[in-house]
């Protein structure tokens, strides 16, 4: 009791001997640097957060976020398979509609609060790019791993760019569930960056150089079939981008190893187990999405607006030529048309394009000596770009390709940090401090975009017209539709009509909105601005069906029509 304690009792609780007579960190060590990591993680999504908040404002919202506001604010008050609805031709159902919903359980059905989605969206995608980036590194490597994923990510090209990234509720949104789902399996396998393809080292004595069974955790595969259905059903570009890929990956791997290694074919078999899990993952997760679906519609849930999708005749893939500038334009490279401090700022992101096919040409000429996630990244990128060029998709927003930002920054990340011959190793020291230059210029570029303006949401001086004029239930065009309906916090109801026929425009709406048993709408709104998102006045249309109005305002570049009766019954069917 009162003698001297030996040597183990008299260390310290937070060191420990180890056999060599070493002092190693201990336990209390490792947990402070753990805390100190999830600290750094959070101050910097705040810091995030804040920036990419500011950045959104400086874009307009338009009737598309005002539709997503108000389907959240249905689910948020209880029509949890939205019933009447339509969505666009994704219904980000069981992704971002909730994320809306419980932003506005608090923040209410105000504009602002997309901004602050859209914010959080881009933070949490950043954040889980550099975490999947980070993976399986540590010390100079992760930090380099770190700038590069953080670099590319970090400051979205004013305008188009900060739409299709920062603003727009879109694909980019997908690419969160799946960011988590590739780093579970990084985080899984047994043998990040091994041979083969990342599969565990060969054993002697064992038929077929490996052991056979899994050496994923079961629970492994069962969770990514869970979560591929989860997106899947939010977003059909997982196709693409997600099942597709992994799929694909998953049946070269189990080919190549069934090839290369010995033995008997059932114990050849038996080694590819773990790739063989997750392709039935994504075959599984094909089947669930389906079942869902199927279900939601049975129980009379939202009905999502399929648009025709085709890849483009060979002669008139000219015509796809321009979407090579939107596949440029969410890297932040895009030109055309800019002078001065953005056209510097264009062609300085110009790095991060190189950067990210440098990186893919890596993979392409190392493909089974790199990690199954690597793959994956890799094989979604390239597919993700090849359809929009190839297809009709190309006519659409650079949102389309969206996806490809925080995927190839992680790529790029992980890929341009291996190990390579002392030669190189200078040649990567000068594109370090290169690096670091560019990064300092994105930096600046970003600061400078965000001391831009603030972006009113259209529409705003019609909605308080209206109020002040006591019209509280209309119809017009769609971008003058349910912007004015949200930023009039629901003085004011306008509800969308086609262009060419005056039909309902059921695109991000409800039928319920053209009951006239259930509303009383007695005007109609024309825009004489110029452009695909303003322009609307189908004159001859509005008098064919519903008559001479008996009075007529104007406001602005609006053209206000007003009836002494219930014009939802007048509209053609």
């Amino acid at each position: 009791m009162g003698g001297p304690r030996t040597g183990a009792e008299s260390q310290s609780p937070a060191r420990a001997a180890s056999p060599g007579g070493t002092v190693e960190p201990g336990r209390p060590l490792g947990g402070r640097r753990r805390w100190a990591a999830i600290a750094t993680y959070l101050l910097a999504g705040v810091v995030l957060f804040t920036v990419y908040l500011r950045l959104s404002e400086t874009y307009a919202l338009n009737s598309d976020s005002a539709n997503i506001l108000l389907m959240g604010w249905d689910l948020l008050h209880g029509h949890l398979v939205l019933h009447g609805w339509y969505s666009s031709d994704v219904s980000f159902y069981p992704t971002e509609l909730p994320q809306y919903a419980l932003l506005e359980s608090f923040l209410g059905l105000h504009m602002q609060t997309a901004h602050v989605a859209a914010a959080m969206t881009y933070t949490l995608t950043f954040l889980l790019a550099v975490v999947l980036a980070r993976s399986g590194s540590s010390g100079r490597a992760a930090l380099i791993r770190t700038l590069i994923a953080a670099g590319i990510m970090l400051a979205p090209q004013f305008g188009l760019g900060v739409f299709a990234l920062d603003l727009s509720v879109g694909h980019i949104g997908t690419s969160v569930p799946l960011l988590l789902i590739w780093l579970l399996l990084d985080c899984a396998s047994p043998a990040r960056g091994a041979r083969g393809g990342g599969q565990p080292p060969r054993k002697r004595g064992v038929p077929g150089g490996r052991p056979p069974g899994p050496a994923l955790p079961v629970l492994v595969p069962v969770l990514t079939g869970v979560l591929l259905t989860w997106v899947l059903v939010a977003d059909p570009i997982v196709y693409v981008v997600g099942i597709g890929p992994l799929g694909a990956v998953a049946a070269a791997r189990v080919v190549r190893g069934f090839f290369t290694d010995t033995g008997h074919w059932t114990d050849r078999i038996a080694a590819q187990w773990d790739d063989l899990s997750l392709g039935a993952a994504t075959v599984a997760a094909v089947g669930l999405a389906w079942v869902v679906n199927n279900l939601l519609s049975a129980l009379g849930g939202f009905t999502v607006n399929r648009l025709p999708f085709h890849l483009t005749p060979w002669h008139d893939l000219r015509h796809n030529a321009s979407a090579v500038w939107k596949v440029l334009e969410v890297f932040g490279a895009n030109s055309t048309g800019l002078s001065g401090i953005w056209l510097a700022l264009a062609f300085l992101h110009m790095a991060s394009v190189l950067v990210v096919l440098w990186a893919l040409t890596r993979v392409a000429l190392r493909f089974f000596s790199v990690s199954l996630v690597d793959q994956v990244l890799a094989a979604a990128i390239v597919l993700n770009v090849a359809l929009y060029l190839l297809t009709n998709a190309s006519d659409e927003a650079a949102h389309e390709v969206a996806i490809i930002v925080p995927f190839g920054a992680a790529l790029a990340a992980r890929v341009l940090t291996r190990s390579d011959p002392p030669w190189a190793r200078r040649v990567r020291l000068a594109g370090f401090a290169a690096g670091i230059l560019v990064l300092a210029g994105y930096t600046a570029g970003l600061g400078y975009e965000i001391s831009q303006p603030t972006a009113p949401p259209a529409n705003t001086s019609l909605a308080s017209w209206l109020l002040d004029h006591h019209l509280t239930y209309g119809l017009s065009g769609y971008w003058t539709s349910s912007s004015v309906t949200v930023d009039s916090d629901g003085g004011v109801d306008i509800r969308a009509l086609s262009q060419f026929s005056l039909r309902r425009d059921l695109w991000m709406s409800n039928v319920s909105w053209y009951s006239p048993t259930l509303h009383y709408a007695n005007f109609i709104v024309l825009d004489s601005r110029p452009g695909f998102m303003n322009h609307w006045e189908p004159r001859a249309l509005v008098l064919k069906y519903f008559g001479r109005p008996a009075r007529t305002y104007h406001t602005g570049p609006y053209t206000v029509l007003v009836w002494e009766r219930n014009l939802l019954s007048s509209i053609p069917r």
